[in-house]
């Protein structure tokens, strides 16, 4: 930033003048208060609670008139402004204006330096541009839902999971005759994770990996480092002198080592021609594909964890739920696109999973000049140069404004499939209430009918196999990339049929 650059931002901040426009500005958050559950702003010792820091925003905003309590900005410290928004009209305005034409917002960045320094920066997350169209065009047709649900390609998915689920129920088994007991408490997480690599590696890259290289030494080093792209996001300096004087470094360069190797895995299969990569048509040199290999592999790992995690934990404080999805599955000996298209509840436990506990629970986005949006319905807003934007898809999704009784029949913090129901029956289609689970607009996540199918599996074959039940009384979150039950799915299961 430019000496009077800063300056003219920092006397309009002393001023309190506000640096949007339009008919339906945000309204300003401030650094000092009362009553909010951290400071606005992520630092080293609140970072690891971000669903905190965005709730922050809104500490005292219900006093505010109109759309002024949903769209809030701090501008502070001679920095850019930056603004935070639970509008679902504004969510959708800004995204459906992100892209790669004059005008347009990029993606911010600033979230995800630490995946960048742990990837490369010339991948599909990181990137914008040209270069980011020239990625999306590439994935277009392998994530496809036409190809991916395809039955040959349903079936190599299927078969993976039921070779683990096999594997699986025989260490079930084997742990009721030591123990005696029918029913086993298990933290359902670390297994999720094991099964949704399973399936990416071996299935979408046809690669060859075995079950336990996965649970061993693969898991764990995506695990470890997921959490330390957070941290070197937030924190770079510091984290690396803690890691010099604790000689974690030997632990961090471990783990590399092992996501290189994995990675290698992944695009093993580019020259047979195996799994996905038939339908994958560029004579790009490896090394120019291995960035997006690498976040493809730690985020979709990551956020198809999340949302099978959320989706088994919702089911496990919901037993009425539980059977519902129960009476689709339990004759099924076959899991395809018609299956799937015939089993409403389970859709709508999935729906109702997106909307209440999104893995993605935020979408930053930067503007690169002076960019007017407008809602559907006729608000606008001035976003000024520079800005950074957080469209803040975990407390949209929360508001009881937009999905309470009033609107849904059901309060907003509520997990209700049965909402979908009501909506359709007011009219109200998926179209008009966007969860943004996904994602909206040209930036929307190229993986939504990948993590559907493996999500969809894995839910679907859990319900059929066990009944499970929630340890605790009531399961909270964690957030680092992406959301997740604070106790690891810890549930107390036993086989159906038994007991």
């Amino acid at each position: 930033m430019q000496p009077f650059s800063w300056l003219g931002h920092f006397s309009r901040q002393v001023l309190g003048k506000n640096p949007f426009g339009g008919n339906s500005p945000p309204t300003r958050v401030s650094l000092i208060g009362r009553g909010r559950p951290t400071l606005p702003v992520p630092l080293p010792w609140n970072y690891k609670e971000p669903l905190k820091i965005f709730e922050a925003f809104y500490t005292g905003a219900a006093r505010e008139d109109g759309w002024g309590k949903h769209n809030r900005y701090l501008y502070a410290g001679g920095i850019a402004p930056v603004l935070v928004t639970r509008d679902p009209g504004m969510i959708r305005a800004i995204q459906a204006m992100t892209g790669d034409k004059p005008g347009q917002f990029d993606r911010d960045t600033s979230p995800t330096a630490g995946i960048a320094r742990a990837t490369g920066e010339d991948s599909l997350l990181y990137s914008n541009g040209s270069i980011w169209r020239r990625q999306k065009s590439l994935v277009a047709k392998p994530f496809s839902r036409g190809n991916l649900f395809q039955l040959h390609r349903f079936a190599g998915f299927e078969q993976t999971f039921r070779n683990t689920v096999t594997a699986r129920l025989d260490v079930l088994r084997q742990r009721q005759l030591e123990t005696g007991q029918s029913r086993l408490r298990v933290e359902l997480d670390p297994e999720i994770k094991v099964i949704m690599l399973e399936m990416l590696v071996n299935n979408f890259f046809g690669g060859s990996v075995s079950y336990d290289e996965l649970r061993e030494r693969y898991v764990p080093a995506l695990v470890y480092l997921i959490d330390h792209m957070v941290r070197d996001t937030v924190a770079p300096r510091s984290q690396a002198f803690g890691r010099l004087l604790t000689g974690e470094n030997r632990l961090l360069e471990r783990h590399r080592k092992a996501f290189d190797a994995l990675t290698d895995i992944a695009l093993s299969g580019r020259k047979k021609k195996s799994g996905l990569w038939a339908e994958f048509a560029s004579d790009a040199p490896d090394a120019d594909l291995r960035s997006n290999i690498m976040v493809f592999l730690a985020g979709a790992m990551e956020a198809t964890t999340s949302f099978a995690s959320w989706a088994i934990s919702h089911l496990s404080h919901s037993p009425e739920w539980q059977s519902k999805v129960y009476s689709e599955v339990k004759t099924m000996d076959y899991y395809d696109p018609d299956d799937f298209a015939g089993a409403p509840n389970l859709n709508r436990v999935l729906e109702e999973t997106l909307r209440l506990t999104p893995a993605l629970y935020f979408l930053p986005r930067r503007a690169v000049v002076d960019t007017l949006v407008e809602t559907k319905d006729g608000r606008t807003m001035l976003i000024p140069k520079g800005t950074h934007i957080r469209l803040d898809v975990w407390h949209a999704n929360r508001c009881e404004e937009f999905w309470g009784e009033q609107v849904t029949g059901y309060p907003a913090d509520r997990f209700a499939p049965e909402r979908w129901t009501a909506m359709e029956e007011k009219g109200l289609s998926p179209k008009e209430m966007l969860h943004f689970g996904f994602g909206y607009g040209p930036r929307f996540c190229p993986g939504r009918s990948l993590g559907l199918l493996e999500v969809g599996l894995v839910v679907g074959a859990m319900v059929k196999l066990f009944k499970f039940e929630a340890v605790s009384g009531q399961t909270g979150a964690i957030a680092g990339v992406s959301t997740k039950p604070a106790d690891n799915v810890e549930v107390e299961l036993e086989l159906r049929g038994q007991g």
